[in-house]
């Protein structure tokens, strides 16, 4: 198995990264969090990678972090969850907000990632709780502020689509007012 790569960026589009290494270009699928990460074409990078076999393909994934990866591994071990849907997840959530979800039973928080409605994230959550190693429940909130600004936006009749849209580039704060504030002026824009 290939677990991680250290070459040279020579191309990076949406989906994936060319990466160098020893005269061998590896194409790597990669989630948009971690495109961002990556350095520029041209410079030296690390990518902890993930190589998934099946009858028809072999497919390389790869990750900015260990922690990234190994969450993905988790994530392919959820029945009906494929790589494409384990991407999305990664590159919706970090994998602090994802174990923060699962610990606060934040379905709504999954809705977020495109392909994942109420009764699959719920699912999903099910079954992930097992599986991720949790942190003790008292070191964590029990509403996430994003949670409440995803409950607020629901409440005032927005879409989930439209939720997903304005919360995609939320800044980092614990104050629920200034994230709905600047949900709410995403959402004027559009």
């Amino acid at each position: 198995m290939i677990g991680r790569l250290r070459g040279l960026v020579v191309d990076k589009t949406p989906e994936r990264v060319l990466l160098e290494v020893s005269g061998v270009g590896y194409e790597i699928a990669v989630p948009p969090r971690t495109l961002v990460e990556l350095p520029p074409i041209g410079d030296e990078a690390v990518v902890h990678t993930h190589l998934h076999v099946r009858e028809d393909a072999m497919a390389l994934y790869g990750f900015a972090t260990d922690d990234q990866r190994d969450l993905f591994r988790i994530l392919l071990g959820v029945s009906g969850v494929g790589p494409k849907v384990a991407l999305a997840i990664l590159g919706t959530m970090s994998p602090d907000d994802l174990r923060r979800a699962v610990l606060t039973e934040d379905a709504a928080a999954l809705t977020a990632v495109p392909g994942i409605g109420k009764r699959s994230a719920q699912k999903l959550m099910l079954e992930l709780r097992p599986k991720l190693e949790l942190p003790d429940v008292d070191l964590m909130p029990t509403h996430s502020p994003a949670a409440e600004v995803r409950s607020a936006l629901e409440g005032l009749g927005y879409q989930s689509e439209e939720i997903r849209g304005a919360m995609a580039d939320m800044p980092d704060s614990d104050e629920v007012e200034s994230l709905l504030r600047h949900a709410l002026q995403v959402l004027g824009r559009q």
